[in-house]
Order: structure tokens, then C-alpha cells, then sequence
């Protein structure tokens, strides 16, 4: 290998225009507005989500908007099996994709002496398990046909930053950061290119649907911290232009609000400081949840 190829990798897929692309979680959220606007550049999509009605509803707006669907299952990646049946059926029936994008994800929060087992169980099954179940059943193809293609893994904000209550999701977020910095590597020789998504807010249904373990949500206190982060919260179809963007320009660490990519600078350039607006954070939730427990 040439030290040039060392340095410069050219994005092995810079339009979306024609190709096959598999989108996990494309019944809302990010995976929705990732999904349309892939539609709308010019992809073949291959869609699957958990909520069977929700993902007819998307397949039909992307169809009757002239967007090409070749295939979507209604699924849960956290059930290896039932990927692993599905790859099959892509195989057979779509063929090797050019993009994979791992966006389905759920999310729980809460200090260790209110998460049960069930919920750092639920969040390393689905965000970290899930993801891997596809790159194993996905990706191994793309390496085969010999012609690159594209990684998309979404982490988050709680993937980069050690956020207060979040450490059985960060627990799956660092996880899938880690996966993907090493796929980065693997992949490479192979010209495949990997992105890590870092969101920060994004106003998605998973902010409502989040739980809070331990905090009643219906708390007028919490409420207004919630109201709070809508407001700063960017849309999903940002975040799915900077997914997009990411591809095509073959970026590793995609940012969809400047407030993360911040946040990961000023951790990195100034720990100590890092380490008291941190713990300040911590004290603020601590004293939401005694007054609204």
C-alpha cells in the first residue's frame, strides 16, 4: 500500500444515487428521515423496524413520493436469528448492499440503584447486539463482492461524553463507538468506509418515550427540563442530512449538533474542567430526582 493510501481513503460511496442501502430503525425517528431523504437522492432502500404498521406507513410515503423500496421487514436486530433469516432473504432477493446503516435504538436512564437488570440488558441487546447482528450478516458480503461500500453505526452524545444517568446506555454507545473505530481500521483495505453518529438532541419520539428510572416524568419540574430539551433539540431531518453527508464525504465522527462536537473537544482539550461541569450536572439531576421522586 502507497503511504498516500495510508493518509487519503476517497469516499467509496460519494452519491447514494443507485445504490442499495439498508436502514435499521426506519419507522421513526432518525431512521425515518434517514430513509426519505435516501429515497429522495436516488437509493434503493432495503427498510426494517420493530412497529410492523409504522414501517407500511413509511414505505408507502417513500413509494408514493417515487422512492424506490426493494424490500421491508418488520424485526427485532436484537433477535440473532431473525437477522440472520433476514440477511438470507436480502440475499437472495436484493442482493450484496452498498450502504448498511445501523440507526434503531432505545434508551433508558438512571443512577445503578434504580436500573433493574432488565434495562442495561435491554440497552446492550439492542444498541450494541442489534448493530453487531447486521455488520455480521450484512457486511461480510460487501468484503466478499470486493466493490467497498459504507458503515453507518449510530452511537451518541452518551457514546463520547459520560453524561449523568446514562451509564447503561453509554455502557452500549461507547460500545458501538469502540466497534466501529476498529471497523474503521478492518474495513479499509477493503474500501469500505465506517462513520460513528454522534447525535445530541434530536427531537425524535424516543424523548418522549424515554425512561427515566426512578423520576416521575409527570412532575412539573422534570417536564420543563424535558420542554427544555426540545428546544434545543435539532430535527431528525438534520440529523439524517448529516448522516448523509457523512457518507458521501467518508467522515468517521458525524456530528449532528455543534453542541456535541464541542463537548468532545473541551473533554479531550480541558479534563479537569470537563470533570466539574460534569459533576455540577450530576448534582442538578440528583436534587430533580429527590424532588420529583
Amino acid at each position: 500500500m502507497a503511504v498516500k493510501d495510508l493518509v487519503v481513503m476517497k469516499p467509496p460511496v460519494p452519491t447514494l444515487r443507485g445504490r442499495t442501502v439498508l436502514i435499521t430503525g426506519a419507522a421513526s425517528g432518525i431512521g425515518r428521515s434517514t430513509a426519505l431523504a435516501a429515497a429522495r437522492d436516488g437509493a434503493r432502500l432495503v427498510l426494517t423496524d420493530l412497529r410492523t404498521a409504522d414501517l407500511d406507513t413509511v414505505v408507502a410515503e417513500i413509494e408514493g413520493a417515487g422512492g424506490t423500496v426493494a424490500l421491508s421487514r418488520a424485526g427485532d436486530v436484537s433477535d440473532y436469528e431473525w437477522v440472520k433469516s433476514f440477511g438470507a432473504e436480502v440475499d437472495e432477493q436484493v442482493g450484496t448492499m452498498d450502504v448498511v446503516m445501523n440507526v434503531a435504538g432505545i434508551s433508558a436512564w438512571g443512577t445503578v440503584e434504580n436500573l433493574e437488570h432488565r434495562h442495561w440488558r435491554a440497552m446492550v441487546d439492542v444498541n450494541l447486539m442489534g448493530p453487531i447482528h447486521i455488520i455480521e450478516c450484512f457486511v461480510p458480503q460487501m468484503v466478499r463482492r470486493g466493490e467497498g461500500g459504507h458503515l453507518v453505526n449510530v452511537s451518541s452524545a452518551a457514546g463520547l461524553l459520560a453524561l449523568p444517568w446514562h451509564a447503561a446506555y453509554s455502557a452500549s454507545k461507547f460500545g458501538i463507538r469502540g466497534v466501529s473505530e476498529v471497523l474503521r481500521m478492518d474495513l479499509r483495505q477493503h474500501n469500505i468506509g465506517v462513520s460513528v453518529v454522534c447525535p445530541g438532541g434530536v427531537a425524535t419520539p424516543l424523548v418522549g418515550t424515554v425512561d427515566i428510572v426512578g423520576v416521575d416524568k409527570d412532575d412539573p419540574k422534570v417536564r420543563k427540563q424535558i420542554d427544555n430539551f426540545h428546544k434545543i433539540a435539532v430535527t431528525p431531518e438534520k440529523a439524517a442530512a448529516a448522516i448523509i453527508a457523512g457518507v458521501e464525504k467518508n467522515k468517521f465522527v458525524v456530528y449532528t449538533s455543534f453542541d456535541t462536537r464541542f463537548g468532545y473537544w473541551w473533554k479531550r482539550k480541558f479534563a479537569l474542567p470537563y470533570e466539574v461541569v460534569m459533576r455540577i450536572a450530576n448534582n442538578r439531576f440528583s436534587k430533580l430526582a429527590r424532588t420529583s421522586a
